[in-house]
């Protein structure tokens, strides 16, 4: 007998935010150092992703009353592991090619939502090119589904192969052990929920219909509610506009993390507060040699906030609330820059935001699709961007016995909002990357290394004191004087 679950309300809003000028596929690049066999590599696929997770093997069924996860009878690895190469040319643009390519394809709603492109010969190894559905998973959980795949050293014994898929329920203690892991390790600055913002969201989570109650009780979600829906347009710019159907796809060189805690400790301030002065500042560079102005510009982003807990399932699915953020791009001065930044994620922090938006969209799941749509389209108005922050592991891993050197992923937009900037930790590295629509941003590849060039910025600046402390308070300022000893202290150890 066929076995059917039917989809969470959170879920199937991500699964019905699927349009064709924005698809609502999570797609990543893993590069690996030495030659990976596709032989071993479907072993492990097979071993630890289909076997291990149910929902790999399922595929959506539409049906009365809301969409199910159905196991598919027919299911087969060669429909979802791929081999390819890349032509002659630079390999590292032809590889960012080929992705924006893949970013653009719609995914076979007749078979499960993911797909792997393993792509041979790439600078003497190999790298995969990953797109996985976002109804199935949000990032947090989709990092641990790949950190499953991996082992800690070169010489792991290759998983045997089973002839039968025997599916298991989604819980594996393998995946959320190294999750568990990876989210202790999540920069510091992350935005984080309160004791009694986690009580409310648990019980919102269970019943979306709460929310109706917890307005009228005046807790602050009516508040929120009201500032997200009188919530004003960001700045015009050429991040704004009608989406198409073409993808573009890019990435910047990695930071390491020593580097940025030198740039941010002595200031008071968090890696996450480091990293997004230095995401305005690339887009203010941008716009800058486009001759846009800049003078005013708000660019607003949607940040996912993770609403995982230790108290919550450890399942695939999608958990997590949204908040706004906008980066000051008028702000010239780097140093002023990232105390702007700093004071508005600290006001974030206290926020209902995150929960809120959750309810509203396990609500929406429920809603007849034109309210949907009409929601979806109120809320995309409001952003340019969605950017995302994800930590991965510490140490370097290993897929298939090859070194795992890089990982990558691209964050989907919803409505009509046409940029995402997604950052990843992985082997005490940052990276960013960059996904725009290329009837808006034909270009990202310009912007990618603007994000390293505005850290650099900041970390030369402080080591040689040449930040203006007129900008800032009083306080601050004479904080900033104590700590110049410190700030030469740590240029030594870079």
């Amino acid at each position: 007998m066929t076995h059917r679950e039917r989809m969470t309300p959170i879920d199937t809003a991500w699964l019905r935010m699927d349009r064709p000028s924005n698809l609502m596929v999570i797609v990543g690049v893993m590069v690996l150092a030495t030659p990976v066999s596709i032989d071993r590599l479907e072993k492990t696929i097979n071993k630890r992703l289909v076997t291990q997770f149910r929902r790999f093997g399922q595929r959506v069924v539409e049906a009365l009353g809301g969409p199910y996860w159905e196991d598919d009878l027919e299911f087969t690895l060669d429909n979802h592991l791929v081999k390819t190469t890349l032509p002659r040319g630079n390999q590292v643009a032809e590889l960012l090619k080929l992705t924006s390519s893949l970013a653009s394809e719609p995914m076979d709603m007749n078979r499960p939502l993911w797909r792997f492109h393993l792509v041979e010969n790439y600078l003497g190894g190999s790298a995969i090119i990953v797109r996985i559905h976002h109804c199935i998973a949000d990032g947090i959980a989709l990092v641990g589904v790949m950190m499953s795949l991996t082992d800690a050293s070169a010489d792991a014994p290759e998983p045997a192969i089973r002839e039968k898929r025997a599916p298991r329920q989604t819980e594996s203690e393998h995946l959320w052990s190294a999750l568990a892991n990876s989210l202790r390790s999540m920069p510091s600055g992350t935005i984080k929920l309160s004791g009694a913002l986690w009580a409310k969201y648990i019980e919102i989570a269970g019943d979306p219909q709460r929310l109706a109650s917890y307005r009228s009780d005046g807790i602050g979600y009516a508040t929120e509610l009201a500032k997200l829906l009188t919530l004003p347009a960001d700045s015009p710019t050429r991040f704004k506009g009608g989406t198409g159907l073409v993808k573009r796809v890019a990435w910047s060189e990695t930071i390491p993390v020593d580097e940025i805690k030198a740039v941010g400790k002595p200031l008071g301030c968090s890696v996450n507060d480091v990293l997004l002065t230095a995401v305005a500042g690339a887009l203010r560079r941008y716009l800058l040699a486009k001759g846009d102005p800049v003078d005013g510009v708000e660019i607003r982003a949607m940040v996912p906030v993770n609403l995982r807990g230790a108290s919550d399932p450890h399942n695939l699915g999608n958990r997590f609330g949204l908040v706004t953020l906008s980066l000051p791009v008028w702000e010239s001065n780097p140093f002023a820059r990232l105390f702007e930044v700093r004071r508005r994620m600290i006001d974030l922090r206290g926020s209902y935001l995150a929960p809120l938006t959750l309810g509203i969209f396990s609500a929406l799941g429920l809603a007849p699709k034109p309210l949907y749509r009409e929601a979806l389209a109120l809320l995309s108005a409001k952003a340019s961007a969605v950017m995302t922050n994800v930590p991965g592991p510490k140490e370097p891993l290993y897929l298939t016995g090859a070194k795992l050197s890089q990982m990558m992923f691209w964050v989907p937009q919803a409505g009509d909002i046409g940029m995402g900037v997604s950052i990843l930790s992985y082997a005490n590295h940052v990276q960013f990357g960059l996904i725009t629509d290329a009837g808006l941003v034909p270009d990202p590849e310009a912007i990618t290394p603007l994000f390293r060039s505005e850290f650099d910025n900041m970390l030369y600046g402080l080591l040689m004191g040449e930040w203006n402390e007129s900008f800032d308070i009083d306080e601050l300022a004479t904080t900033l004087k104590k700590q110049r000893a410190s700030v030469r202290q740590v240029s030594g150890t870079l």
